[in-house]
């Protein structure tokens, strides 16, 4: 050996060590980075606001406006990385904006499962889009696989966040809590309520008993699929676009045991004409369009519609582009007129779907506009008072649970 290779070779050790700190440090801090960064960025770009405010509405509008009971069926707020308490600069929804536009009560709901890659149609169940975004968002390990978990941790954040808000925010889960919350409401405007619902029963895992224990959470409303099929039912952006299966039919009879809400917001034409046959009590669409206005699978046709008014129930009409045509105030009015004229006008709410991965065409601050636009379409005031949220108390006042928190045993 030559005296000079050794010496020479090992002269190299000291700087590939270096180069190997240095390609560990920049994985790092592109890990950090992306924790960091990441969850923001995307709940920012699949949450843009069109028009941001501030919004000025008629003074006739606005004193309407504030008159109001105001009530929103979708919201999916729940999701993304930001303090429902605090006021935010980016989406849609938290309490302080809430509290400004006289929203008296929205509806949370808890996506547990996302296909990567979704489209509007034709999903399959792929890989679960949510595991790597729960993970930088912190949450903890059992959200990065479990839908059943995610569920669990949005409920307690939305607890925590009524319990941190001083009485601003208040957890309805039963018709007392309602009752309670109106009459209080009555003295104190500055608060605001909250339901909270499933998009999608991925969250049981296929176990009955697990209904029970969404209930015992505080989930009153439950959407039996979201952008694919699973085993209850077909969704109507999913592949098979199946009907209510056996299964399907034993969560529904359980879900109105609990006296829990039926929601058909994302079901197939199959499931749902399933779900009306066998229900026996009031339904709700959380989150939709009419084809009539705009012809897409995720929308009701005219006759579904009319079948889930005339068995008691309310159908909240979206602000995004495909439920209504153009996310903007004349299309979201244009679609309420058309509801309305079909169902009559105590069938008809809000279903917003802010911060659902929409561009909306306002904040929630902004919903003084759609009480002028309704206005301005010639609704009397007792019509819009119903469909800006009186006709979501009522329904809620009909079917939440009269008074006990926690599922009792023999609903089963």
């Amino acid at each position: 050996m030559n005296r000079n290779t050794r010496p020479q070779s090992m002269a190299k050790i000291p700087a590939l060590r270096r180069a190997g700190i240095a390609l560990l440090l920049s994985l790092a801090t592109a890990i950090v980075a992306l924790y960091v960064w990441m969850p923001g960025w995307v709940m920012r770009h699949y949450n843009r606001t069109l028009n941001p405010g501030p919004y000025t509405a008629s003074s006739q509008a606005q004193t309407l406006h504030q008159s109001l009971f105001i009530g929103d069926l979708h919201c999916d707020a729940l999701m993304w990385p930001r303090r429902l308490t605090e006021r935010g600069t980016t989406g849609h929804v938290d309490v302080p904006r809430l509290i400004e536009a006289n929203v008296a009560v929205e509806c949370f709901y808890a996506v547990n499962r996302v296909p990567w890659g979704q489209k509007m149609d034709g999903n399959g169940p792929g890989w679960d889009a949510l595991a790597a975004y729960n993970f930088f968002q912190g949450w903890p390990v059992a959200t990065w696989y479990s839908p059943k978990a995610r569920a669990l941790h949005m409920a307690g954040l939305l607890d925590k966040a009524a319990q941190r808000s001083n009485g601003a925010l208040a957890f309805l889960r039963t018709r007392k809590d309602l009752d309670r919350y109106v009459e209080r409401r009555k003295k104190d405007s500055k608060t605001t309520a909250a339901i909270l619902g499933a998009e999608g029963l991925y969250c049981i895992e296929d176990q009955l008993e697990n209904i029970r224990v969404l209930y015992n959470a505080g989930y009153r409303a439950l959407g039996f699929t979201h952008f694919h099929d699973n085993t209850l039912a077909g969704s109507a952006q999913g592949l098979a676009k199946g009907g209510l299966t056996d299964f399907g039919k034993q969560a529904l009879r359980f879900i109105e045991r609990l006296k829990m809400i039926p929601d058909l917001a994302h079901l197939s034409e199959r499931a749902i004409d399933d779900v009306l046959a066998a229900a026996t009590r009031p339904v709700l669409v959380s989150h939709t369009g009419l084809r009539g206005i705009s012809d897409r699978p995720r929308n009701l046709d005219d006759a579904q519609a009319r079948r889930i008014a005339e068995r008691g129930g309310i159908i909240g009409i979206g602000f995004w582009d495909e439920a209504v045509g153009a996310p903007d105030v004349p299309h979201i009015v244009k679609s309420i007129r058309y509801a309305a004229d079909l169902l009559g006008a105590d069938h008809v709410a809000l279903g917003s779907d802010f911060d659902g991965s929409i561009a909306a065409p306002f904040d929630v601050t902004g919903l003084p506009l759609l009480t002028e636009g309704l206005l301005d379409a010639g609704f009397s005031p007792k019509e819009i008072a119903a469909i800006m949220g009186g006709n979501i108390q009522r329904f809620l006042l009909e079917n939440l649970p009269l008074e006990s928190d926690t599922a009792s045993p023999e609903a089963n």
